[in-house]
């Protein structure tokens, strides 16, 4: 294969990997390695075994070449260096907070947040001594006045998957690093396409590869990446110690998605930015909460850090309509099915309740919030779809 050169851009990178695992084997596609048992040619080898030297192969669960191959090149795709693989998105974060907390420490969570991450830092508060406190997305620079001695972690989503304010990410990192707190961020919703986290200062980005990376809406699996390789370390011993991995099928799923994954990102952002323009034009419509848009809290943020939005944004309706009136509405749709893992071909729809899902920041809205993901069908056909079933609303 083509070596790569880091001048050239990441999609280029990504079709051009410097990754021969393989020698002397070549092919666009990346060969599947399945293997629980590695064999080795002596015993010296085996006493020369070392968990934090990537370089050797030591058992099926920790890396095969499939599985590394991936590792790579979401590394590029993100601008990291260090990545590690687990089954899901959730897994993903689980591998952050064993990795990282101990009884007796603190970590501050968006009150945004992915709601599967907010009900880990609840469980962590409950059953192991860890406290979890949630604040407001758009806190900025008074992050400041939230870090105690204990704070070890800091959480940042962006935007909020649900309700998309974009927070003033360089304003928390400036905040954490000046009191030597680590920040993650879950940076599923840009793909690590639109959004370069380690810019920004983010010490530890988690993708859901199940999403985009994948763009099948049928493969389970996440990633975290860094630049830092101490907390790399700490985060594969963790890794290592629950163990956790990844079927190197599943890996070579993800790796076939790679590719196009730019392309449909792209096309994403133009058919959900069209439909959005539209809905927002709609009497039916009270907010627009897609951060391209102004009126979406921290668009000045989404302008300064972000190429780039992909399918996913919400709107909330105007308070007239009651809750059983959305549910109507959603459930009238034919070509939003109801389901949350987006990322996919297939567009797709969900009502929230979020007055009862956010606990330190006050939602202004009093109309439904609905979260819109808008799939590869035809624009048209979307739109003539959405219209109808706002009919329903009449």
């Amino acid at each position: 294969m083509t070596k790569s050169d880091s001048s050239r851009t990441v999609q280029t990178q990504i079709l051009h990997p410097q990754d021969d695992l393989t020698p002397g084997f070549e092919s666009f596609a990346a060969p599947v390695t399945r293997a629980s048992t590695v064999v080795f040619p002596d015993l010296a080898s085996v006493r020369a075994l070392d968990w934090r030297n990537d370089a050797q192969w030591r058992y099926g669960l920790h890396a095969t070449p499939t599985s590394t191959m991936l590792q790579h090149r979401l590394a590029v795709i993100e601008g990291g260096e260090h990545t590690l693989l687990q089954p899901s998105g959730l897994s993903a974060i689980s591998n952050v907070y064993f990795g990282l907390l101990r009884s007796g420490d603190d970590v501050l969570i968006p009150d945004n947040v992915y709601s599967p991450n907010r009900d880990h830092g609840d469980w962590l508060a409950r059953d192991f001594g860890i406290t979890a406190r949630y604040y407001d997305p758009m806190i900025g620079a008074g992050m400041a006045d939230l870090i105690q001695p204990n704070t070890k972690l800091i959480w940042i989503e962006a935007p909020g998957s649900v309700t998309m304010e974009v927070p003033d990410v360089q304003a928390i990192t400036a905040a954490a690093r000046a009191r030597n707190v680590i920040t993650a961020i879950d940076n599923t919703w840009s793909a690590g396409l639109a959004f370069k986290p380690f810019d920004h200062g983010i010490d530890i980005s988690v993708q859901a590869l199940t999403k985009y990376q994948s763009g099948g809406s049928d493969v389970l699996m996440g990633a975290t990446i860094t630049r830092d390789r101490d907390l790399y370390l700490k985060l594969k011993s963790a890794r290592m110690r629950l163990g956790i991995g990844v079927s190197s099928d599943d890996c070579s799923l993800v790796l076939r998605g790679l590719p196009s994954m730019k392309a449909r990102f792209e096309a994403h952002d133009r058919s959900a930015f069209a439909l959005a323009t539209w809905l927002k034009s709609r009497g039916e419509i009270a907010a627009m909460l897609h951060p391209a848009f102004e009126d979406c809290p921290g668009h000045a943020f989404f302008r300064r850090d972000f190429t780039g939005a992909g399918g996913l944004f919400s709107v909330v309706f105007d308070e007239r309509y009651s809750a059983s009136q959305i549910d109507t509405f959603c459930e009238a749709l034919d070509l939003f099915a109801l389901g949350w893992s987006w990322g996919g071909a297939n567009s797709l729809v969900m009502p929230y309740d979020i007055a009862s899902m956010r606990s330190a920041a006050q939602w202004p809205h009093r109309g439904t919030l609905v979260r819109f993901y808008i799939g590869l069908e035809d624009e048209a056909d979307l739109r003539a779809d959405l219209e109808r079933a706002l009919a329903t609303l009449a």
